[in-house]
């Protein structure tokens, strides 16, 4: 078996520095020996994920990070919701994410994750549209994901993934009419499609009996879904087939076990691994440990880092940090046999609580770096690394020349 990498992403991990820390981002906030161990002992960066001044969502992010161009391959995140959760997708089928929403009776957004619902009520609701809704001609599926988050998927004839989002990505702004995004019957069949679902789904949920049980305990109802990120499946080369190398998946969250899917990836599934502020940071670290013994590949991710900044919760940022931080203890030995990549798929400022171009600290550790003089894993200091600065798609082969499974360009 080839040297063995252990990618780690922190998703959402980098940040803006915050006034009432000192102008210190949470990362450089944070106590955090074993993010500063690797950084310290191996090769250091900042990385753009996507390109200088994009933002990027996630789903390509991780594309580019695993070495797959997202201008070539990422064509909607629906599918990686989809195959994340598990779904036994077909070709043909059309996928979406959905999300969980409270909107008023005017349809305006009141809370795009229904207070963050989740557990049997999510469930429960998702489950209840599958019973209700029904329209002639498609076969409708809805299947419940993290918290608020789920998959449709939709199968019939003359469907496109050409058609836009319901969701406006932001509360206090009304569902959107899906519309189509060329000029084919097809995608003009799938917005209508699309809308009907939407309008359907509003009526179904308003009435459901765990609705009101939410508003009586003065929680938000779950009472409408918003759609986006329409997309149909393509297969690609696996990791193995490009590379060489046997990977696996170690996360919580089901994009990210879709990104992993997509690619090839096995998905080691680990008690414990929500996706969530609970998740169980250690087991996760400890899965990848096991899976050091049967992968020369092992991806880790832990979301927590993002949900805070989504928050705009600093102090809860920091408190995530130091709790990875705490598991991730347990790695530091086998950085004298495998090499860590310690990363992020983007930053989430806490003051903007989305996504941002700003780009992510990295840092390279293992037997065979040219360690640099960067003593801390810290925005700022990464940037004085030997690495410089670098896209996502030049990670897999910077890795892949450290350990010897690149050839030579040229005589």
């Amino acid at each position: 078996m080839p040297a063995r990498i252990i990618l780690i992403v922190c998703d959402g991990l980098g940040d803006r520095p915050i006034g009432d820390i000192g102008f210190k981002t949470p990362l450089e906030a944070s106590r955090k020996p074993a993010m500063d161990f690797i950084a310290a002992n191996g090769v250091c960066g900042i990385m753009d994920p996507i390109a200088p001044g994009v933002r990027p969502g996630s789903a390509p992010a991780h594309l580019a990070i695993f070495g797959y161009n997202p201008y070539e391959y990422y064509k909607g995140r629906g599918i990686f919701e989809a195959l994340g959760v598990g779904v036994d997708v077909k070709p043909g089928d059309l996928t979406f994410r959905v999300n969980l929403a409270t909107v008023d009776d005017h349809l305006t957004v009141i809370d795009r994750r229904a207070g963050r619902i989740g557990g049997d009520d999510s469930r429960m609701l998702f489950h209840l549209l599958n019973d209700e809704l029904k329209i002639p001609g498609v076969d409708i599926y809805f299947y419940p994901g993290v918290e608020h988050r789920g998959v449709l998927v939709i199968r019939g004839v003359g469907l496109s993934w050409m058609v836009s989002d319901t969701d406006p990505e932001k509360d206090g702004e009304p569902i959107l009419k899906c519309r189509p995004l060329d000029k084919g019957v097809e995608a003009e069949r799938t917005a209508e499609l699309i809308n009907r679902i939407s309008f359907e789904s509003h009526k179904i949920l308003s009435k459901a009996e765990i609705n009101r049980r939410r508003v009586s305990e003065g929680k938000p109802p779950a009472n409408a879904i918003l759609i986006r990120g329409a997309s149909f499946y393509e297969p690609v080369a696996r990791v193995d087939e490009r590379y060489g190398l046997k990977a696996c998946c170690v996360a919580g969250g089901s994009l990210y076990k879709g990104v992993a899917r997509y690619v090839g990836m096995d998905v080691v599934e680990v008690k414990g691994a929500t996706g969530t502020y609970n998740s169980d940071f250690k087991a996760k670290v400890e899965a990848c440990m096991k899976a050091l013994d049967s992968y020369n590949l092992v991806y880790m991710h832990f979301k927590a880092t993002d949900l805070a900044g989504e928050d705009g919760d600093y102090r809860r940022k920091i408190e995530i940090i130091e709790r990875i931080d705490d598991a991730l203890y347990m790695l530091l030995d086998r950085v004298e046999d495998c090499i860590v990549a310690l990363t992020a798929d983007h930053s989430t400022p806490c003051s903007i609580r989305t996504h941002s171009a700003d780009p992510v600290p990295i840092a390279i550790a293992g037997p065979d770096i040219r360690v640099d003089d960067v003593g801390r894993f810290e925005e700022r200091l990464c940037a004085k690394g030997g690495l410089s600065r670098i896209r996502g798609l030049d990670l897999m082969p910077i890795l892949l020349d450290i350990v010897n499974l690149t050839h030579k360009y040229g005589a």
